[in-house]
């Protein structure tokens, strides 16, 4: 495995204070949500593996739920993040046809996510940092999935990592959709690549069910009114700081998007890992139960009618 000088500052890092971390000497462009979209689905964007390959070292990967399979979509496993011990969880969609093929092209089964489930109870029990990455249009809906209980799993992951009393620390690099995603998701804090979305549903499915047609134009449409770019969530209180990418997106430089993504987990961690177990616990609890609470109070005020 490579190793990295994570833990430490990216080179001409800065953080703001508001929640986005830039580059030094660089300005983000403005791009439209579907353009993030695209980028997000960038067929070379780096995938959990790959930050594994170039952020960790030692990892050790398991591999099935005990109960019905191994699941290809979820990459779970112990590694060494700087000096310090980890359960790291993600999602990896594959590249080639036959590696897509094997993982389901990023989405997972029920057994992925119990697969997940054995990483996250690992963690509680030693007490390690969880880290996850989050890539997927959502999870898998066929017929097996359904009667192998995909609700249920995705369910059980929800209350299971509220209830965990390690750090955990969330990062979507691709495109997060749906339960798929937030079965990954519930975090103390959620960090966002630049060009990364993270949504319910794709604008695709967004489009076919409002407009029962899809097109460029519809589909545009629906990713501006989903507001799943990463500034859109971060002004609604859903994620808590923007990673930067490389001009031209992650994938012009996957080093590089490594090492920003890197300083922020090293410099979130090594707030949470001073905190108490049930402080960790509350904190995650409080920072959910609030979200949405600030839009619909401002929604309540603009159109209170005695205004």
């Amino acid at each position: 495995m490579k190793n990295n000088s994570n833990g430490h500052k990216a080179r001409g890092a800065k953080n703001r204070g508001n929640g986005v971390a830039t580059v030094e000497g660089t300005a983000p462009e403005p791009r439209s949500a579907i353009e993030r979209v695209r980028l997000a689905r960038h067929a070379n964007r780096p995938q959990t593996i790959d930050y594994i390959d170039l952020l960790m070292r030692d990892f050790i990967e398991i591999h099935g739920d005990r109960r019905f399979a191994d699941d290809g979509a979820i990459v779970a496993g112990l590694a060494y993040f700087g000096h310090r011990a980890v359960a790291v969880v993600g999602h990896q969609r594959g590249r080639s046809t036959a590696e897509r093929i094997k993982r389901n092209f990023g989405k997972p089964l029920p057994e992925g996510y119990r697969k997940a489930a054995r990483i996250y109870e690992l963690a509680e029990r030693f007490g390690l940092p969880i880290i996850t990455l989050i890539d997927t249009q959502g999870g898998e809906s066929g017929v097996g999935a359904e009667e192998r209980g995909q609700i249920e799993a995705i369910a059980r992951n929800l209350e299971l990592m509220a209830r965990l009393t390690v750090p955990i620390v969330a990062c979507v690099i691709g495109e997060g959709g749906s339960g798929g995603a937030l079965a990954l998701g519930v975090a103390n804090v959620v960090l966002m690549q630049e060009n990364a979305c993270y949504s319910v549903i794709t604008p695709e499915g967004c489009a076919a069910i409002l407009w029962r047609a899809g097109g460029e134009e519809n589909v545009a449409s629906a990713a501006s009114a989903l507001k799943l770019s990463a500034p859109d969530l971060l002004e609604l209180g859903l994620i808590d700081e923007i990673v930067p990418e490389p001009a031209g997106g992650a994938h012009t430089a996957p080093a590089e998007a490594a090492h920003l993504i890197g300083a922020a987990l090293a410099r979130h961690l090594e707030r949470l890992v001073k905190l108490k177990p049930q402080e960790l616990r509350r904190a995650r609890g409080r920072k959910f139960a609030a979200m949405g609470s600030a839009f619909l109070t401002r929604g309540r005020v603009e159109n209170d009618p005695l205004d």
